[in-house]
């Protein structure tokens, strides 16, 4: 075989293994996209279910989805954009580019709500385990369930003395369904169900199993709150180690702006061909511009650690 068949060849066989790489790739990734999109729809299904049994549904707060109100909207686009622009003269020395790159901002709304999402789940995590917290005390101390979630709630309105916190509205809710009737285990399996956060989920099946079983409640409460604390602290601690890189990253990403904005104040000539268009000087900007971005975004998904 002379080198030109043998290089048809390899080539053949890696185009061929690609392409089967990618078949395999992409029916797990349908997949994955079917569970994801079975789970939703279970999810909102169990939602409406929720607010549903609530006579106040619309106070129900739905955790793992946030709107933008139109002045987190408007407070978004405003500053995405004007960093757009400022960008945008840095590389490309050229007003109408600038202002065209605005408009990108609106594609942020959906990053900045997933921020404002997980933003308020940290919130109340840590609000609830000291509730938890509270409730194993509570129970301990001999009292009933019924009267530990009231107990609970005056506990926390030492804590948190904002009536509008997220803990404290959602025992609210739980107390005032038990004063009406309800049961206690399906008012917090709904409030659990509604945050979509595995600390809560796990410590509402202990608590509903234990109640129903005639487990050692007490016992089993105060080990769940042990493991639950457990696992918040060594979050704060990866957050703690992990946060030196992500101001690491974010500087890295700044410096070549600096650096574009200091020569064309400072050397204009000497990167007046970076902005010289019909020549490759727009095109290596735009490149080193994607980059960026590409390194922001590669950077953030490989410091989201999840425990």
């Amino acid at each position: 075989m002379t080198l030109t068949q043998i290089g048809a060849l390899a080539l053949s066989v890696v185009c061929l293994v690609y392409f089967l790489f990618r078949r395999v790739k992409n029916s797990k990734s349908d997949e994955r996209r079917k569970i994801e999109q079975f789970e939703n729809e279970r999810r909102k299904r169990a939602i409406e279910a929720i607010r549903g049994r609530s006579k106040n549904s619309a106070k129900l707060i739905d955790y793992d989805e946030y709107v933008l109100s139109f002045k987190e909207k408007f407070v978004t686009f405003i500053v995405v954009g004007i960093c757009l622009f400022i960008v945008g003269y840095l590389f490309y020395d050229n007003i109408i580019i600038s202002l065209l790159m605005v408009p990108l901002s609106i594609f942020t709304f959906k990053f900045r709500a997933r921020q404002l999402r997980d933003k308020r789940k940290d919130e109340l995590s840590m609000q609830f385990k000291e509730a938890a917290a509270s409730l194993s005390s509570a129970l301990a101390a001999g009292q009933s369930i019924e009267n530990s979630f009231r107990s609970a709630l005056k506990d926390l309105l030492l804590l948190y003395p904002d009536s509008d916190t997220y803990i404290i509205k959602e025992f609210s809710v739980i107390n005032r369904r038990i004063e009406n009737g309800e049961n206690v285990e399906t008012a917090f399996s709904d409030f659990a169900n509604r945050t979509d956060i595995d600390d809560i989920q796990n410590f509402s099946d202990v608590f509903i199993t234990c109640k129903r079983s005639g487990g050692d409640l007490v016992e089993v409460i105060k080990r769940t709150v042990d493991i639950i604390n457990e696992k918040i602290e060594i979050q704060q601690d990866i957050k703690v180690l992990i946060s030196q890189k992500k101001l690491e990253s974010r500087i890295i990403a700044i410096v070549p702006i600096l650096l574009i904005a200091m020569l064309k104040f400072t050397s204009k000539d000497f990167i007046a061909p970076l902005y010289d268009f019909g020549t490759p000087g727009p095109i290596v900007a735009t490149v080193a511009l994607i980059t960026i971005a590409v390194s922001i975004f590669i950077s953030n998904w490989i410091m989201k650690i999840e425990v």
